[in-house]
C-alpha cells in the first residue's frame, strides 16, 4: 500500500516504521492509524522480514492524539464526526483487519501488535504521549533515547485511562507507578522510565538509531524465527492464563519445537562453532 503518513522500510531483516509527521511531533491521525496496520501487516507477511522497528521522525516519537481532532471532539474547534461515531468506525475497522482466530482482546484499534507474528521494537526518540505512549506500550520492547520524556497526558486533557491503557501500565510498572503516572500526567524522562520498568533500555540520543538496529540486527541474525514468534504468542496469551495452562501450553510447543528445522540448526550452529542459519521453520 501507500503511505503519506509513516515510512517503510526493509533492510537487512529488519522492517522499520516511522510515525512521520515530524512537524507535529507525529501526532496520531486515523489515518495514521490505519497507515501502520497497513505496514505491520505488510512487514508480517514479508518473509525477508525477522523484526519490526516502530519510531518517529524529528524530534518525538509521537506527542499523542491530533489536537485538530480532540478540539473537533470537544467543540473547541471547527465542529467534527461525534466522538461516539469516530470510536464506533474505529473498533469496527480493527474487528474487520484482524485474524479471525485472534482473542477479543487483540481487536481494538491499538491492541493489534500482539497478533503480528514477529517482534517489534518500539524506538521512542523523543516525545512519548498520551496515545503515543499508548501504541509504545503496545510494542514488544521498548528502547528509549536518553533525550525521550513520557507523560500518559489524559487527565490534563480531562479524559480518562483510554486505549487499554488501565490493562497495560500497571501490568508493565505496577500499580502504585501506574496510579501516579495516570493520575498526575507528569512527565518523567528516560532515567526514571527505566527504573519504573516502563522501557527496557536507554540509549544515548547521539547514535539511538544505530543503538536500536545493533539490537535489531541481533534478533534478526542470531535468533530463531520460529522461537520468536511462538515464544511472543506464549507470553501475550499467558496473560490471560493461570500456571498450569501456560506450562501445558509450553510442553505442547516444545514438543513441536523438537521436530522444527530451526531446532535442528540450532544444535548444528553450537556444535560447528558457525553463524545460525535458522530459516523459521
Amino acid at each position: 500500500m501507500g503511505y503519506a503518513e509513516v515510512l517503510y522500510e526493509v533492510k537487512d531483516r529488519i522492517a522499520t516504521v516511522t510515525l512521520h509527521r515530524p512537524d507535529k511531533l507525529n501526532a496520531w491521525t486515523a489515518q495514521m492509524g490505519r497507515e501502520v496496520r497497513g505496514a505491520m501487516t505488510e512487514a508480517a507477511r514479508d518473509e525477508a522480514v525477522r523484526v519490526i522497528v516502530l519510531t518517529g521522525a524529528g524530534r518525538g516519537f509521537c506527542a499523542g492524539a491530533d489536537m485538530g481532532l480532540l478540539a473537533g471532539l470537544s467543540g473547541a474547534g471547527a465542529p467534527t464526526e461525534d466522538a461516539a461515531e469516530v470510536l464506533r468506525r474505529e473498533r469496527d475497522e480493527a474487528a474487520a483487519g484482524t485474524a479471525a482466530d485472534a482473542r477479543p482482546d487483540f481487536r481494538g484499534p491499538h491492541a493489534y501488535f500482539p497478533t503480528i507474528p514477529k517482534p517489534i521494537i518500539g524506538a521512542l526518540n523523543g516525545a512519548t504521549a498520551g496515545l503515543g505512549l499508548v501504541v509504545a506500550l503496545y510494542c514488544d520492547l521498548r528502547l528509549a533515547s536518553d533525550a525521550a520524556v513520557f507523560t500518559t497526558a489524559f487527565s490534563r486533557r480531562g479524559l480518562v485511562a483510554e486505549h487499554g491503557i488501565s490493562w497495560m501500565l500497571p501490568r508493565l510498572v505496577g500499580l502504585p507507578h501506574a496510579l501516579d503516572l495516570l493520575l498526575s500526567a507528569r512527565k518523567i524522562d528516560a532515567g526514571e522510565a527505566l527504573r519504573m520498568g516502563l522501557v527496557s533500555k536507554v540509549l544515548p540520543e547521539a547514535g539511538f538509531a544505530a543503538g536500536v538496529t545493533a539490537y535489531a540486527r541481533e534478533l534478526a541474525d542470531l535468533v530463531s524465527p520460529r522461537s520468536m514468534q511462538v515464544m511472543k504468542r506464549q507470553l501475550w496469551e499467558a496473560q490471560f492464563q493461570s500456571l498450569a495452562e501456560a506450562t501445558a501450553v509450553g510442553d505442547e510447543e516444545m514438543q513441536k519445537s523438537f521436530t522444527a528445522e530451526d531446532f535442528k540448526e540450532g544444535v548444528a550452529h553450537f556444535v560447528e562453532k558457525r553463524a545460525p542459519r535458522f530459516t523459521g521453520r
